[in-house]
This record gives C-alpha cells, sequence and structure tokens, in this order.
C-alpha cells in the first residue's frame, strides 16, 4: 500500500486551480509508492485588490488552526500575490506564524506559501533574471515585480493581463497563456515563471510553453508542489528528466 501524506492548503474561496494542479504535479514530481490526500481550509477573497488580500491574510490564522484538527503533513498557503501585497520578504513570517499555529496544536506540520516556494525554487534553480507572466492589475504586477527584484532577481519583462475578478482569473485558458508568453520578452532571461499566480492555470500550459521556448519555464504552482515535496524530504526529479516528459 502506497505511503500517505495529508496535504492542507489555504485558498482564497473563489480560488477553482489550486486544488487541481497541486494533486497533479505532486502526484507526477513524486515516487510513484507514495500517494497523498488533500484537505483545504478557504479564506475570504473575491476580488485580487488590496483590501480582499489583507482581510485574507488576516484571516488565515483560522483556516490553519481548523487545518490542525486533522493530522496533516504540509500546508501550503496557496495566494502568492496575498503575501507578497503585504510587503518585501513577507513569506518568512507568514510560514513562521503559520508554522507556530501548527506547534501549539502539537502538530509537526511543513508549512510552505506559493509566494515563498517559488522564490526558493527559483534561487534552487540558479536563475537569476526573470520573464514573468501574470493576470494582476498594474499596480499588483509591480508589487510581484518589485517583491521579486527584493529577493535578488533581476526583471528582464513581465506581461500582466489586468484580470481583477479572481474567478474570472481561474478561467483564463491556455491559449491566452501561450499568447500572452509569446508577448515576452525574454532576451536576457534565465527562467520564464509562465504564472506567476497560482490561480491562473498553469498545467495545461506548460508542455507547450517547453516546447516553443528556449528559456526554461515554472510556474508558481509548480514550485508550490515542488516545495511541499522537499519539505517533506521527498526526492524530486532532476530538471533534464522533467524537460524530457
Amino acid at each position: 500500500m502506497p505511503s500517505l501524506h495529508r496535504i492542507g492548503m489555504i485558498v482564497p474561496s473563489s480560488n477553482t486551480t489550486m486544488e487541481t494542479e497541486v494533486p497533479a504535479l505532486m502526484q507526477a514530481l513524486a515516487p510513484a509508492d507514495l500517494a497523498f490526500s488533500f484537505h483545504s481550509a478557504r479564506v475570504r477573497m473575491a476580488h485580487v485588490r488590496q483590501d480582499e488580500l489583507e482581510r485574507m491574510n488576516a484571516d488565515a490564522g483560522r483556516a490553519m488552526t481548523e487545518l490542525m484538527d486533522a493530522p496533516i503533513d504540509a500546508v501550503a498557503f496557496a495566494c502568492l500575490v496575498a503575501i507578497m501585497a503585504m510587503g518585501d520578504g513577507h513569506h518568512r513570517s507568514a510560514e513562521t506564524a503559520l508554522a507556530r499555529i501548527a506547534a501549539e496544536a502539537g502538530r509537526d506540520a511543513a508549512v510552505v506559501t506559493s509566494a515563498g516556494a517559488l522564490v526558493e525554487e527559483l534561487k534552487l534553480s540558479g536563475a537569476r533574471e526573470l520573464a514573468l507572466v501574470m493576470p494582476y492589475g498594474d499596480a499588483l504586477a509591480c508589487r510581484v515585480a518589485d517583491y521579486l527584484t527584493a529577493e535578488g532577481f533581476i526583471i528582464r519583462d513581465y506581461v500582466n493581463l489586468r484580470v481583477t475578478d479572481n474567478t474570472e482569473v481561474g478561467r483564463i485558458g491556455s491559449a491566452r497563456v501561450l499568447d500572452a508568453l509569446a508577448a515576452l520578452k525574454t532576451d536576457g532571461a534565465d527562467r520564464i515563471v509562465l504564472s506567476a499566480c497560482v490561480q491562473m492555470p498553469s498545467l495545461g500550459a506548460l508542455p507547450e510553453a517547453r516546447r516553443r521556448s528556449a528559456v526554461p519555464v515554472t510556474s508558481a504552482a509548480e514550485c508550490t508542489a515542488k516545495q511541499i515535496l522537499r519539505r517533506l524530504g521527498i526526492a524530486l526529479p532532476t530538471e533534464a528528466a522533467l524537460a524530457a516528459e
């Protein structure tokens, strides 16, 4: 019988993507003898605006407390922009706060944020100069770029689709994402983040994006899945193996 790991996710109430993409990515990346179950707690957020992102952060502790009623092995705070909107480096304090709640509940759960996962996976890959595709309005797109700049990256270019209704973000199709990729200036970039948002679907677009681009391509959802696996001590396939799939 496969070894089972229970994964908790704190997701925006309007998110319809992470509960599909993270399970699929983790199962694809992990050894075949491992199994995962997924358990979500939702926090209110309908529109990708600063006020709603702040409210979502304020409610994260309640969601984490509820997840800790179950024997969860790892938790992902699955909203990249909610963390980045709170200021440079906020993923570190957010992860610490959520880990404290787990400890107070007597749980030894690993804690990941999608914002922190993107930063850590990019650093592990050796990436330094980035090109990004993201759905946000102009102000939040700039905030994401500034956050990554503060982490030591150089932003070569980004395309933002200016979609602020989070339900509509989840309906952005692969064709539109790939059109944005085609418009992206990638000269000098050593990594493309195809979706710097865990609600904008990336799973369907990643294989084609990798075929089209000479620059390695990842997404926030893929980075989240990888960081969860790393925190659980699970070995990942090499980047060369992933590119060959």
